[in-house]
């Protein structure tokens, strides 16, 4: 775990998606950046990255941030227009696709990937069954020890929060069809993270 501003359930995967960019990463791109953090991160890996949220409060915090090779833009990732297709060699999407009709999500971000490119997506689900709740239980200890270590849970001021509506295993068995190959994990803090290397071109480093 890197040192952070903060530390939240989301933050703590922040490392998972950075170990994911592959060397010589032109252009990233991060989908529901929030207040940037993850996209800063993101700038000393890849020559230019862009953050985009809909939320206009969450851009006006990114932008106090100095990096000089990210820009954030305010707007939906599922707006057409506003983003370019096939542009960016690494997206990264963190709690943020489940805000959105699922399907329509991951087929937008991989529209947006180039040949080659990579997606990295933590998202989260909702218990259905009684090993969910055992797994999601086995979370608590692991939470309680690293809010203790980082100096609690925290997130930035006005983060638009919403549940997600799919189980574990919806998420699961819809991304082994819409990504095939795709590699997915649940995570013991409440999150999954799938890696998936769109078709077309050829890419190194990463898990």
């Amino acid at each position: 775990m890197t040192a952070q501003e903060y530390w939240n359930h989301n933050v703590h995967y922040h490392p998972v998606v950075l170990d994911a960019v592959p060397e010589g990463c032109r252009a990233a791109l991060d989908v529901g950046c929030g207040d940037g953090l993850l996209a800063a991160e993101l700038a000393a890996r890849a020559e230019s990255v862009t953050g985009v949220d809909r939320s206009a409060e969450m851009i006006r915090q990114a932008r106090k941030r100095d990096a000089g090779n990210v820009t954030f833009l305010e707007g939906d990732y599922l707006d057409g227009a506003l983003l370019d297709e096939g542009g960016y060699d690494f997206v990264s999407a963190v709690a943020v696709i489940h805000h959105a009709p699922f399907d329509d999500a991951i087929d937008r971000l991989v529209r947006l990937l180039a040949p080659g490119g990579r997606l990295v997506v933590v998202g989260l689900a909702h218990n259905h069954t009684l090993l969910d709740w055992v797994i999601g239980c086995c979370g608590v200890p692991a939470d309680r020890v690293n809010a203790r270590r980082f100096g609690g849970k925290r997130a930035p001021a006005d983060m638009p929060v919403e549940d997600p509506i799919m189980t574990w295993r919806e998420v699961r068995q819809s991304t082994a069809h819409l990504l095939p190959g795709r590699r997915y994990r649940r995570r013991l803090l409440w999150r999954y993270t799938l890696v998936w290397d769109k078709p077309g071109g050829t890419r190194e480093g990463g898990p």
